[in-house]
């Protein structure tokens, strides 16, 4: 080896270890941040140090996401890593598939025969537990079924559907479940899904609250009732968070707002706060614009309107409820918004108490699959 080689390796030696120990320095004396506004996200924060925690192993796999959560200038070696893997083929990127027109789409993954069984058995139990309460059930395909044109070639579209229609035919045969799947599938060709999101558009939720009506008895407005509006034309949602591409177009956010108004309250039961509105349109100025519908995702919600028609609903739902919820407002006097992601306490107590007879389960499949809460219903 000559001196120059000699010499070159030694400079880059030496740069190599200035940079590892200037991003290690900078890292440790730069702020921690406790939010990610393009991840949408908590970060991962120090953990704390203990030599019982060391010996069990639970320190380090904590500090490695601390690290990785902490890392300077993370959200560009995010976005960096994503472009290259984009620019080389690539297209599942963190449980995200990249389909055609830049459409972005969650993986959905089979779930174990015991988690859905144990989901079914809790729908059932409860129903039978309280036979007088009337029972729907909803499971909203999610996009990747809708817009399989979309996907890679590789990437199948099927499981999503069969999952769902496993449940539908093992529920009591007293539980009616709504099928949504034809008259969405029948619009596909319009905007039902946000491109950067895991949620449909209020144009999708619009569709089915129409199918909804036809098992929930009730006369749906139609959609010359209300004015549309375009309340932001920059939405990056949770999937655009999760895969960090930089070259995507972002998303327009619609509200159907009636156009005879509805006099209407709506009580946030956990935090103590009522408001005259079921949006907040601050939340547009923030990141996490989908969140316009009801501040997001609360325990427990009761929303009270001047309708003398009597009728109650309880609403058990995740997020796809939120776009769906307002259009119900003209035809209850009560609607209860119950997550039981976040709800602990009885259901059936809850019905008794406050005199509800109907109850709709309403969930994306892939959030029906995953969450483990909704065994909380016959609990």
């Amino acid at each position: 080896m000559s001196s120059y080689e000699k010499l070159y390796k030694r400079i880059l030696a030496c740069l190599l270890s200035l940079f590892i120990g200037g991003m290690f320095c900078i890292n440790v004396f730069t702020p921690n941040r406790t939010y990610s506004d393009s991840e949408n996200r908590m970060l991962e924060q120090f953990p704390p140090f203990s030599i019982q925690n060391l010996l069990e192993k639970n320190f380090t796999p904590t500090y490695e996401k601390y690290i990785s959560d902490q890392f300077l200038y993370r959200d560009f070696w995010i976005s960096l890593k994503s472009n290259i893997d984009r620019t080389i083929g690539k297209k599942e990127f963190n449980g995200v598939y990249l389909g055609k027109n830049d459409i972005l789409l969650q993986k959905f993954i089979r779930p174990e025969k015991q988690d859905m069984t144990s989901k079914i058995n809790a729908i059932n139990t409860f129903q039978l537990a309280n036979p007088a309460v009337k029972t729907h059930v909803m499971l909203v395909p999610t996009a990747i079924s809708m817009l399989k044109d979309t996907l890679p070639k590789y990437i199948s579209s099927e499981d999503e559907l069969f999952s769902i229609n496993q449940v539908r035919k093992s529920l009591n045969t007293d539980i009616n479940f709504i099928d949504v799947y034809p008259l969405l599938s029948s619009k596909r060709q319009e905007e039902l899904y946000y491109k950067t999101d895991h949620h449909w558009t209020t144009k999708g939720a619009f569709y089915a609250y129409l199918e909804l009506s036809k098992s929930l008895n009730f006369n749906p407005n139609k959609k010359e009732s209300f004015t549309i509006n375009k309340i932001t034309h920059h939405f990056y949602g949770s999937l655009y968070s999760k895969t960090g591409f930089s070259h995507i177009k972002p998303d327009s956010i619609e509200l159907y707002e009636p156009k005879e108004a509805i006099n209407y309250k709506v009580a946030y039961m956990d935090e103590g706060v009522t408001s005259n509105s079921v949006y907040e349109m601050e939340n547009i100025k923030k990141k996490d614009k989908y969140s316009v519908f009801f501040n997001g995702n609360h325990p427990l919600v009761k929303m009270t309107t001047k309708n003398t028609n009597g009728k109650k609903l309880l609403v058990i739902k995740d997020s796809y409820a939120n776009a769906l919820l307002p259009f119900l407002l003209s035809h209850y006097s009560e609607i209860h918004v119950m997550d039981l992601r976040y709800f602990n306490e009885d259901v059936a107590l809850y019905l008794q108490n406050n005199n509800i007879h109907e109850i709709l389960l309403l969930y994306n499949a892939i959030t029906f699959f995953e969450d483990p809460s909704i065994t909380n219903l016959s609990k």
